[in-house]
């Protein structure tokens, strides 16, 4: 049996345009014991007015000034008391089923990642970012092109435990906690979306799956990858004797 309650981390950056309507398909689904945690860094907009006319006692907000996103999920996460953790972008929109589904994949996995409905202006005219035929689950299918958004994931919180803290020179952070699960852990790709992903020019990962890297740059991140989580295992180990 798991433990249900959910911490949700989210980090926020002049996202004043879309946080309300995110915010608004997150907490319905929460139960009272459920929390969002919300790590600013140093929005300039309304961001911060928006989030705290929600007046809800689930939601709590740090100000921040890291400005890297990779910082600012590491302090987020790290303030997570919850069982299981979802992670969260600020201009998204869950499905209204996106908890619940969840909570039932983690049952028999530690971390869950899925599709997504990438739109720009409707939800409606929407597709998918993904072929819903194919399988990306597996580090030897993520190894070149990573195929984990960390706005879908969700996680049981014994992850962090080995993802924590950061290396220092990652790519994201998405990737590494997906690296660390798939070796400590079991997980699992979701097919069918959970979120409606919004594509608008400013998102800080706004590839929808591709690089620009070149192939030679991808490798080398990639053999970091493995460097960084041979050495987290011997500390790791050296840790627990």
């Amino acid at each position: 049996m798991i433990d249900r309650r959910i911490s949700v981390c989210m980090t926020t950056y002049n996202g004043a345009l879309y946080i309300k309507e995110q915010l608004s398909s997150i907490l319905p689904q929460l139960s009272l014991n459920d929390e969002i945690l919300i790590s600013d860094d140093g929005s300039t907009d309304n961001t911060i007015n928006i989030i705290q006319s929600f007046k809800d006692s689930r939601i709590t907000l740090f100000n921040n000034n890291f400005k890297n996103v990779i910082l600012n999920f590491e302090f987020v996460i790290g303030k997570a008391t919850g069982g299981i953790i979802f992670l969260s972008d600020q201009d998204d929109i869950w499905y209204p089923n996106k908890v619940e589904t969840s909570l039932r994949l983690l049952e028999k996995n530690d971390l869950i990642f899925t599709n997504l409905n990438v739109f720009q202006t409707t939800i409606k005219k929407g597709k998918l970012m993904y072929d819903s035929k194919k399988n990306f689950n597996g580090i030897q299918r993520n190894f070149i092109k990573n195929h984990c958004v960390g706005a879908t994931m969700a996680f049981k919180s014994y992850v962090l435990k080995y993802a924590l803290p950061f290396p220092n020179k990652i790519e994201m952070h998405d990737m590494w906690i997906f690296f660390i699960s798939s070796f400590y852990g079991k997980t699992l790709y979701y097919a069918k979306p959970l979120i409606h992903y919004r594509r608008h020019g400013l998102n800080v990962s706004n590839t929808g799956g591709k690089t620009s890297n070149s192939m030679f740059r991808i490798i080398v991140i990639r053999i970091s990858w493995i460097y960084y989580l041979f050495v987290r295992i011997i500390k790791t180990t050296i840790k627990n004797k």
